[in-house]
């Protein structure tokens, strides 16, 4: 099942996509005499049977010839799935060809560091680039969204912990990046994480031990690997970070890039005003995002 946050109408709604249609799942449910929460995340904090639920309204909804509520998806302006996570946590060099292309040791932990929500935007939403930015980056990644709260997970209970999965992009500031040691304030700017289309739910995506993941910058393919290249794969970086945090409903965790990305490049490639940059994962979709150069003081 895919689930989307949409703009439509001058209101912000949710619900499953069937071809290229979107249901709008709580108006659904109350003409079903149901009640679902106005918010997807609060409907992913119901629990284990939100699936279940939404699945059940969808067959139904196309047993009963329920048009009125339906939208096009071409008629709508998709948002962040999750705008308001609890926490936005990313792992850093965790592909095998990513460490690779940089010189540097494939980590025997899981590197994380934390992004601000407010870096949060949706599919086709603006990358702002302040213009003392000169070294703009993309990093197209898999991300999981998390279902259920808990805390030191056994790697075989992982997956139970996760909602479903979707596309990220870890936009950075290379200068301030390395400049700073540290990589949090090269990385934390509004707009520096783009998130989208939407959320394919577990169930629908059972294993995400070899899907393909590519970027484009301008038409031109600049990353094409695999999750197999993952260091860590979904299960150990669910049960890793659990370790150390309570991981909560709705937290995003960006699970690394591969390959390709503009620094590493020879001459490096940096993102500049008007550049459109694209992330596919298989079984997932399409991100899409354009650079805007914005002053500041």
């Amino acid at each position: 099942m895919k689930i989307a946050r949409y703009h439509y109408k001058q209101k912000e709604h949710y619900g499953i996509l069937s071809q290229d249609r979107l249901l709008n799942l709580p108006d659904y449910a109350r003409r079903s005499k149901k009640r679902l929460p106005s918010e997807l995340e609060d409907f992913i904090m119901l629990g284990d049977r939100t699936v279940e639920i939404a699945e059940n309204l969808q067959s139904d909804a196309e047993g009963n010839f329920a048009d009125g509520f339906y939208v096009k998806k071409g008629g709508v302006s998709l948002l962040p799935p999750i705008s308001k996570p609890p926490k936005v946590i990313c792992l850093g060099l965790n592909y095998l060809d990513h460490a690779e292309e940089t010189g540097k040791s494939v980590p025997k932990e899981p590197i994380i560091f934390m992004k601000p929500r407010t870096a949060i935007v949706g599919p086709k939403a603006k990358i702002v680039k302040p213009d003392f930015v000169r070294k703009l980056d993309y990093e197209g990644e898999l991300a999981i969204i998390i279902g259920k709260k808990a805390r030191n997970i056994p790697i075989s209970e992982a997956k139970k912990h996760v909602f479903g999965y979707t596309v990220f992009n870890d936009v950075s500031a290379r200068e301030i990046q390395f400049g700073d040691g540290q990589w949090t304030r090269g990385k934390s700017f509004d707009s520096f994480a783009p998130i989208g289309p939407w959320i394919v739910t577990r169930n629908q995506l059972p294993n995400t031990e070899d899907l393909s993941i590519c970027t484009w910058v301008n038409g031109e393919l600049r990353q094409d690997s695999s999750t197999r290249n993952m260091v860590f794969k979904v299960d150990e970086i669910v049960h890793q970070l659990s370790r150390v945090m309570t991981l909560e409903p709705c937290d995003v965790i960006a699970t690394g890039t591969p390959a390709g990305v503009g620094f590493a490049m020879n001459p490096p490639q940096f993102l500049e005003h008007g550049d459109v940059i694209r992330i596919e994962i298989e079984g997932i979709g399409v991100l899409e995002n354009e650079v805007r150069e914005e002053k500041q003081d």
